[in-house]
């Protein structure tokens, strides 16, 4: 496994194999993987995916500054660099790239990415002014330094799926995004580096989530015909019964256009449909969703 914290080494490492390739009458085919580290079994799972279909893996583990608001927690964001690159190399990552913020950003950044407030205004960037921004911003910097053939992204946080294949789509960048499957703990907290945060009380009560989700699933996939407004009105009821839930939003809207349902629209009747939450525990926000259609998830 090969560790670069330089853009430009990086960009020669993967020049000169693609320049093998080329030689041998072969195209290297990349797949791209960007976390902000510690690394878990999600994490992991979109290794494996990118692994089982191209030739090169790529890693970024960076904790990107622009991306949080003043009041965030960027400073305490957690970080294990050992754990993460023992993680890398038990998945065959090819390379990890590891830079610091000076060599992301050595300038004060003028130019930002922008995805309309059609996609960025409601759900996380309703209550976080600015965090798409800097999502954008900095996966479209990655993309331009590793130059992948397919990027990895997990389902956990659908609205940055919807952002920025929406991006993607737009500025015809040649990357293929691949959405991965939220994995979860076997009582069914969604995988999250911020779950080292939880007290043991804040971790019982935040399989609250998982619960209602999975109920408002069984819901639909048992034939029930059940409206934007009662799937909200179910889920709230339950997360306002939990005493150390504080929810952000509970919302219900078409995927992946994040168009919102109206209240008395029939959830699945076409197309996909997202039930996504965001509630605090504690000082820490978790967020959790489904992706529902005729068929289920």
């Amino acid at each position: 496994m090969n560790l670069f914290r330089n853009i430009q080494d990086l960009r020669q490492y993967l020049k000169q194999e693609r320049l093998k390739a080329a030689l041998e009458g072969k195209v290297l085919e990349t797949g791209f993987v960007p976390t902000m580290g510690y690394l878990h079994e999600g994490h992991a799972s979109l290794l494996r995916e990118a692994r089982r279909n191209n030739d090169l893996v790529v890693l970024s583990i960076f904790v990107n500054p622009i991306q949080f608001g003043p009041n965030e927690d960027f400073e305490r964001y957690p970080r294990d660099e050992a754990k993460d690159l023992q993680l890398a190399e038990q998945e065959g990552v090819d390379a990890v790239f590891l830079p610091s913020v000076e060599k992301m950003y050595p300038a004060q950044t003028l130019t930002k990415i922008t995805v309309s407030q059609q996609l960025t205004g409601g759900l996380c960037g309703a209550s976080r002014p600015g965090h798409f921004d800097g999502v954008t911003t900095v996966v479209s910097k990655l993309f331009h330094i590793v130059e992948p053939e397919r990027a990895y992204f997990g389902q956990k946080d659908a609205q940055q799926v919807a952002v920025i294949t929406q991006m993607v789509k737009d500025l015809n960048m040649p990357v293929q995004i691949v959405p991965c499957p939220i994995r979860r703990e076997e009582d069914g907290l969604a995988l999250s580096s911020r779950n080292v945060y939880l007290a043991p009380a804040e971790r019982e009560a935040a399989l609250v989530l998982s619960r209602q989700l999975l109920h408002v699933q069984e819901l639909i996939n048992e034939g029930g015909t059940l409206t934007a407004g009662e799937a909200k009105e179910t889920l709230l009821h339950a997360f306002t019964a939990e005493p150390l839930a504080e929810v952000d939003y509970v919302e219900v809207v078409r995927f992946p256009g994040l168009q919102p349902l109206g209240d008395s629209e029939r959830i699945a009747q076409d197309g996909e449909v997202l039930v996504a939450v965001a509630v605090k525990f504690g000082s820490t926000r978790l967020i959790d969703n489904v992706i529902l259609s005729k068929k289920g998830v």
